[in-house]
């Protein structure tokens, strides 16, 4: 089934203009959904607003979106006010500026969208603009109307295509220091960072998005087949819990490294298991003599 745009305009770049469309990049249609149900009947039920204070229900269209002050006062919104608010819908991605790829923090990040050439006619600009974007290694930025609100959106290139991220506001992304401000500075060094260094270069790999499993999802499914076939669920395997308090004693057996064997904090690969066997094997066995 092939995919459907949500979205429909122009990439703008100077003079040069192309028909864009965009698509979901990622969808949550897969997993598992509940609906609320009435244990007696079985039957599903459904939402009903009652008044807080009257405990009486109210109708569809008495309901009215309001902002509630400091005082307790309700301000009151009309849907008319509300939509004459909402800014005009351009249809255009005018690419303001380009900065590196690396330029902006992930923590905006919010969504991301494949951006693919609205039709054959638009290849040759849209080629354009990714390969020179990509031989210059750097993202578009630009700010357009989506979905009833002004949105910035970072345009890398990707593959063949592109991918435009919505962003967060600045107001939107939380300081770092109230969470983060108290963390005071620790001087790590010796065996314990040699230790450390040896373990993230031993479980150095790649991302591979298909090797992350999501068990949660996968009891969930279990479950529900077991309930289905009259059975009991299987018991998916716990992770055993670790018994290890001391943080250096952690770290060897992490490394694999004997805890009679230590590193001389020099920087030098710590000694593991492995490697004290390849040591004493290579002493233990005799030189040949030059002829």
């Amino acid at each position: 089934m092939a995919a459907r745009a949500i979205w429909r305009g122009n990439l703008v770049v100077g003079e040069l203009a192309c028909p864009v469309a965009l698509y979901s990049a990622v969808t949550a249609q897969e997993r598992v959904s509940f609906h609320i149900i009435n244990r007696d009947t079985g039957h599903r039920v459904r939402r009903e607003y009652v008044d807080a204070d009257t405990g009486r229900s109210v109708d569809n269209e008495d309901l009215v979106k309001g902002y509630e002050t400091s005082e307790g006062q309700a301000i009151i919104l009309a849907p008319e006010e509300i939509r004459d608010l909402v800014p005009e819908a351009d249809k255009t991605l005018v690419i303001e500026s380009f900065i590196p790829c690396d330029e902006v923090d992930t923590v905006f990040f919010e969504r991301p969208y494949f951006l693919a050439p609205g039709n054959r006619q638009a290849l040759e600009v849209y080629d354009l603009v990714r390969e020179a974007m990509k031989a210059k290694g750097v993202a578009a930025l630009v700010q357009t109307v989506l979905f009833r609100r002004v949105r910035s959106l970072l345009i890398r290139p990707h593959g063949n295509g592109m991918i435009a991220t919505t962003l967060n506001f600045d107001y939107e992304v939380r300081p770092e220091k109230e969470s983060l401000g108290g963390i005071s500075a620790v001087k790590i060094e010796g065996e314990m960072l040699d230790l450390a260094r040896h373990i993230i270069e031993t479980k150095t790999g790649e991302f591979d998005p298909a090797e992350f499993e999501d068990h949660y999802e996968e009891a969930v499914i279990e479950l529900i087949k077991a309930k289905i076939a009259g059975r009991k669920p299987k018991r998916l395997p716990k992770r055993k819990a670790s018994n290890v308090t001391d943080l250096m004693e952690a770290l060897r057996r992490s490394a694999g490294v004997s805890k009679n064997v230590k590193s001389e904090g020099t920087g030098k690969e710590p000694q593991t298991r492995s490697s004290i066997a390849k040591t004493k094997q290579s002493k233990s066995t005799p030189r040949r003599k030059a002829s």
